[in-house]
Parts: C-alpha cells; sequence; structure tokens
C-alpha cells in the first residue's frame, strides 16, 4: 500500500514514511498543544514538496522508499479565508517557507455556505455583491456539508485534503441535527477515501465535545492522533500520541513507542523526542 507524506520529518521516518493511502486521519488536541500546527506543517510542507523541491530537501530531507507525493495539496476552511489562514500560519512559521509551501496549495473557504443562514452580516464574510433579495431567488442554496462533498468529489482523488476545522460544524446551533450530519459525513468520507486514494487530515478542538462524541468520531475515522499539554517540574511539554491508526499504530507498538514529545520552530511542527517503554 503506498503512502502518502505528513510532511512532518522525524514523525514520518517513524511510521514507514507517512500514513496509508485512502486514510481520514482526525487530530485532536487542546489550544496550543500543536494539532493545528500539525495541520499547518502537513499544508505548507506538503505544499512545498509539490513546488520547490530543494527548499524542501533542505528542512525535511529525503522522502522514504515506496512514499509518493499527494497529486495535489487542498486546504479547505468553513470560516476563514485564505488571506486569514496565510497569516495565522506565519504566526508560527518562517515566512519564506510558508509563503514557498502555500504557493503550491489549493484554497477553498466556504464561509458563504456555512454563514449563509445565521445573523453574521453578509459583507463581513463574502466578497458577493448580490443583495439578499437576489441571494434567496437562486437555487444554488446549498448548506455547508453538501458544498463540502462537492469539493471533495472534485479534488481528493491522489490528493492532500486538510480541513480547518471540524471544531466549526460540531459548534453549529442545531446540536442534535448537526451532530448527526458529522457522524454520518465521516462515516461516508472514511468510504470514499478508499476509492480517492488520498489523504484527509481533519482538526478537531478536543474541548468542544464530549469523551461520548469523542468515541464516536474515533470510531468513524481510520486515525487519532491526539495532542496535549504535560507538566514536570517547572516545564511545560507539548506531547503527541496515536491513539489508534488503522496501518500505524503497529510499527509504533513493535517499536515500543508510547507518545511524542514535541516542539514549533521556525519549520513548523516537529518531534522532538521519541518515549519508548523502558
Amino acid at each position: 500500500m503506498a503512502r502518502l507524506p505528513f510532511g512532518v520529518s522525524r514523525f514520518d521516518g517513524q511510521i514507514g514514511g507517512g500514513a496509508p493511502s485512502g486514510s481520514v486521519v482526525l487530530l485532536a488536541g487542546s489550544a496550543g498543544a500543536g494539532a493545528r500546527e500539525f495541520l499547518y506543517t502537513s499544508t505548507v510542507f506538503n505544499g512545498m514538496l509539490k513546488d520547490d523541491p530543494e527548499l524542501f530537501d533542505l528542512h525535511y530531507g529525503d522522502l522514504d522508499p515506496g512514499v509518493e507525493p499527494p497529486a495535489e495539496v487542498h486546504y479547505v476552511s468553513f470560516s476563514a479565508s485564505r488571506g486569514d489562514v496565510s497569516r495565522e500560519i506565519t504566526f508560527s512559521m518562517d515566512n519564506e517557507i510558508v509563503a514557498s509551501g502555500l504557493s503550491g496549495v489549493t484554497f477553498a473557504d466556504l464561509s458563504a455556505e456555512y454563514f449563509q443562514l445565521s445573523p453574521v452580516p453578509r459583507e463581513w464574510y463574502a466578497d458577493d455583491p448580490r443583495s439578499l433579495a437576489e441571494l434567496g431567488n437562486t437555487t444554488d442554496r446549498r448548506g455547508v456539508i453538501q458544498a463540502f462533498a462537492d469539493y471533495l468529489d472534485e479534488h481528493a482523488a491522489d490528493s492532500l485534503v486538510v480541513v480547518d476545522s471540524l471544531t466549526d460544524l460540531v459548534g453549529d446551533q442545531q446540536r442534535e441535527r448537526s451532530w448527526a450530519d458529522v457522524v454520518y459525513l465521516l462515516k461516508g468520507l472514511r468510504k470514499a477515501t478508499r476509492e480517492w486514494d488520498g489523504l484527509i487530515l481533519i482538526h478537531l478542538s478536543r474541548d468542544a465535545i464530549t469523551d461520548t462524541e469523542f468515541g464516536e468520531l474515533m470510531a468513524c475515522v481510520d486515525g487519532t492522533v491526539q495532542f496535549g499539554w504535560e507538566t514536570g517540574g517547572n516545564e511545560r511539554v507539548r506531547t503527541m500520541f496515536v491513539q489508534e491508526f488503522r496501518g500505524v499504530l503497529s510499527q509504533l507498538e513493535e517499536e515500543d513507542i508510547v507518545r511524542f514529545e514535541t516542539e514549533i520552530h521556525e519549520a513548523g511542527f516537529d518531534v522532538s523526542n521519541v518515549r519508548k517503554i523502558r
């Protein structure tokens, strides 16, 4: 089975070069613990691999044998523009790396569908100059989940798609209906991704849902990577562990790897130490 790189070199090196193709992976963590930075790093380095292989080699190194770069890299946001996301990424990564990496990324902003039934003024999130009356007469009234599905149908094959963020969907005011929609969405996405043969990374704020809901989501995806904080002495350390992952967790268990200590520097998210059972 082919593998696609996450774009985090030391982590990829521990799991055979990347994720098995056809995988949906949930990146879940508390605020500032590294889940979002992992998502950003995956986006930038896979975009760089496509558009600037020399800079990629300088900061990442060589891909493992059997690893196939994604045909395309897509960043899907439900509530932010490309400019917003670009600025956010530059807060944690070097400007040159970000500029090079994002030049190879296609951005999808689903704000219009996400906010269309909310009380948020349209001019805050859309550039469309049409009036509300004109919009009411249009036949294009897709919900945000339908817009997301349509985008994936067109672009996800053989590609890396990063999704920022599932938290936007689970925080909907119509919680009961929205939660069922999210669960069905992930179940369907997992099935479709097998055919697309790409890699889908989905960010989730762990604090936004209950333990039971988190368990439901984990059952709908191929892999779950959790990010958190540990305190020891006078230091707080970011950590990452693979809770479950088809085709990956078994490799970590064979090496007795239980947890990764992580850091965030100018080249993005990275693994600083590998913890093993002693």
